[in-house]
């Protein structure tokens, strides 16, 4: 039966890729007008089904809540389109004397979404992909195989309707290993977007075909004595509590000075934090982390009392989020790692030296490359952990789980978080449209023969385009 299940999975992967790879065909064709058409009819049926997504992924996967489910999925509909809505993608993006540059689409991208936000990352995926002009087939985790899927077909009826080709945007109804393994390696995938474990991004990269791939978050928080104490601590909670902690790039420990630890454990306290003492600390650190080192699925998305009533120890009802003092990092220390839920380790230190030591040794343990974050008014520290902390995301006087994502922040609003090369990734962006083409040059040679000086001839605006005209359709054949 099971291998009944793993051949229907495949086959399934298998069709879809072909449709997806006719689809192409077709968009390769299409201006950016058009694809931006489809871009909008996707923001407007996202926007229209966002609670009642976000309350389909919130019941199936029981991670987070269904309000800010809904939130995040208006996030991925309202303010990436907004992002990208003028950007420009593809044909010609730049055009200087003796340089142009042509935005290409790379094709089928093959999509991997993750339980925590199984219909935010779809609408985000599928938004940025049409954009730049090239299809999309999703891997549902199997935790969330209906949230998905359904994400994916409201996207798609749609994009049909707005002239897209049938099958640009394709979702797995069977997820199993052998249909993510073919999925990953098909002859139609041009690359893989990946968001989710560790397991899963580490077989992206190891599939042979170009990824992208994001790492684990585990964010430390530093909050200086420059700081407005009681805003950063609302801050940080409002970040570790928003979807209850799934975001990745929510806090996950929060690092103090000596000096003024005590005033910010007192504010801590009096907007609900419960710090665990010793006991109950242990009896939580038990949960956290699986056997094989790996966090506890069982705790992920789940509110602070629910936590906490898993290890057996008892919180006031309206206890926000959970704080361990911790002092040291590593593996085998589960509150200095990554956990999606709302639990913090606090740190106290002696000064900023051993403060930015202990930030850096969090990172490299887990989360290098992925996200910082600093509560303070004093530029001269501001600067000086920007320029020694290994992360691709430094955020200052912001909840960092939205100020990552690009929420509360200038950075592209994304759901693909980068970490660069020191995290593993092929990218340190927030992965926007452009993380998604190739880019042609055309270049003109600047002397005609060795002895003439003549500089490179100025070519008219008609000309230009009839010019880029004949070599696109040249190059189509070509690929064709």
């Amino acid at each position: 039966m099971e291998l009944d299940k793993d051949l229907r999975s495949r086959q399934e992967t298998r069709e879809l890729m072909e449709q997806a790879e006719k689809a192409f065909h077709s968009l390769r064709t299409f201006s950016q007008e058009q694809l931006d058409r489809i871009v909008k009819a996707i923001r407007d049926a996202a926007m229209e089904h966002a609670q009642e997504l976000g309350a389909m992924a919130c019941s199936e996967t029981g991670f987070g809540n269904a309000k800010d489910k809904a939130e995040k999925n208006r996030f991925a509909a309202d303010r990436v389109y907004r992002a990208i809505q003028d950007m420009k993608a593809v044909g010609i993006l730049k055009q200087e004397q003796g340089l142009w540059e042509i935005g290409v689409p790379v094709g089928v991208i093959a999509g991997i979404v993750p339980s925590t936000n199984p219909t935010s990352t779809v609408i985000y995926k599928a938004m940025i992909a049409l954009k730049a002009g090239s299809p999309i087939v999703f891997s549902p985790h199997p935790g969330a195989v209906q949230s998905t899927c359904k994400t994916a077909k409201l996207l798609a009826e749609a994009a049909e309707k707005a002239g897209c080709p049938k099958g640009a945007i394709g979702c797995i109804s069977t997820p199993t290993m052998e249909a993510v393994q073919e999925l990953m390696q098909h002859k139609h995938t041009r690359l893989i977007l990946a968001t989710g474990g560790g397991a899963m991004v580490k077989a992206a990269y190891s599939s042979g075909k170009p990824a992208i791939g994001v790492g684990a978050g585990n964010g430390p928080a530093y909050i200086h004595k420059s700081a407005d104490i009681s805003k950063a601590v609302r801050d940080i909670i409002r970040s570790k509590t928003f979807d209850n902690g799934t975001i990745c790039a929510s806090e996950q420990s929060v690092i103090l000075e000596d000096c003024c630890a005590d005033r910010v454990k007192e504010e801590f306290r009096k907007q609900g934090a419960y710090f665990l003492n010793t006991e109950e600390a242990g009896k939580l650190a038990a949960i956290l982390l699986r056997p094989n080192g790996t966090m506890n699925p069982k705790v992920v998305g789940k509110t602070a009392q629910q936590v906490a009533a898993m290890a057996g120890v008892t919180v006031p009802e309206h206890t926000t989020v959970l704080i361990a003092h911790e002092t040291e990092a590593g593996p085998t220390r589960p509150y200095s790692r990554e956990k999606l839920c709302p639990i913090l380790a606090l740190f106290v230190e002696r000064n900023e030296d051993t403060i930015l030591k202990r930030a850096v040794e969090v990172l490299l343990g887990e989360g290098a490359g992925h996200t910082f974050s600093i509560h303070a008014t004093d530029e001269a520290v501001i600067r000086r952990f920007a320029l020694e902390i290994p992360v691709s995301r430094f955020l200052v006087n912001t909840p960092s789980s939205l100020g990552g994502i690009g929420a509360t922040t200038r950075l592209f609003p994304a759901l693909t978080l980068g970490c660069g090369a020191v995290g593993g990734s092929s990218s340190s962006n927030n992965i926007s449209p452009l993380d998604l083409i190739n880019i042609r040059r055309v270049a003109w040679g600047e002397k005609q023969a060795e002895a003439s000086t003549t500089s490179t001839p100025t070519l008219d605006a008609d000309l230009i385009e009839s010019l880029t005209q004949e070599i696109l359709k040249k190059l189509r054949r070509n690929e064709q």
